[in-house]
């Protein structure tokens, strides 16, 4: 390699290291100065002064952070702090082809759990119509749907319902990154396959539980629920 073009490639390596590490620093500094969504952030020539750095590589580092959806530019105002959309930038990059073994298998686990945990946010905000929406989404099903291990569109329809009545938005982003993930590990071979299928709580079963049960009941039966995916991960 040419003389030159080492010097360039070291020049790059520099100055991305320098970038990362004003991107860092510029982080520091807005929370140093408090500013909340809204508010200005200082012009290029003050943060290039503050961190010692050329107004190149403090426009770069900004460019990053915009990407991240951190600031963004507003007429009159400049560049002000903004509320990221965190499963926006977080769906880009959810994709099964391009996470390894591990990740998947974990992002698994997440939904189980999550699952389990979202008794009380059901029982404190369900309303008559939502019982009513979920017996004609489980009435939509196949009579032997309680034996199937798992299928997207039952899935996405009964379990989509129940975040939406969490009243939780975020959680309901995050679940519907989720699903395809699901789908993918469940079909991949990446875990065990169950040579024997055990009978379930339903998806009607829960319906009922939330209808007559509590909490507790509603956590144990959808932990029962999701029993042939755990034997999955677990050794028993």
């Amino acid at each position: 390699m040419a003389t030159s073009a080492i010097k360039d490639s070291l020049k790059e390596l520099d100055t991305s290291s320098l970038v990362d590490k004003v991107e860092a620093g510029l982080v520091e500094l807005l929370q140093q100065q408090k500013l909340k969504v809204g508010d200005s952030i200082p012009k290029e020539i003050e943060l290039s002064q503050a961190l010692g750095v050329s107004r190149t590589v403090i426009r770069e580092a900004l460019l990053r952070l915009r990407m991240m959806g951190l600031i963004e530019s507003k007429k009159k105002k400049g560049a002000v702090i903004t509320s990221p959309d965190l499963f926006g930038i977080m769906n880009k990059s959810m994709n099964p082809h391009i996470l390894d073994q591990e990740t998947l298998k974990e992002i698994f686990e997440i939904r189980l759990v999550l699952e389990i945990g979202m008794a009380d946010l059901l029982y404190l905000r369900i309303k008559p119509a939502d019982i009513e929406q979920l017996y004609k989404i489980v009435a939509n099903e196949p009579p032997a749907a309680q034996y199937h291990l798992f299928n997207i569109e039952h899935e996405i329809a009964f379990h989509g319902k129940l975040y939406e009545i969490t009243g939780n938005n975020t959680m309901k982003k995050f679940q519907k990154m989720l699903l395809p993930v699901f789908d993918y590990v469940h079909n991949s071979g990446l875990l065990k396959k169950q040579p024997l299928l055990k009978t379930f709580v339903s998806h009607k079963d829960l319906v009922d539980i939330l209808v007559k049960g509590t909490p507790d009941e509603f956590r144990r039966g959808m932990r029962n629920h999701l029993e042939n995916h755990f034997a999955r991960i677990f050794d028993r």
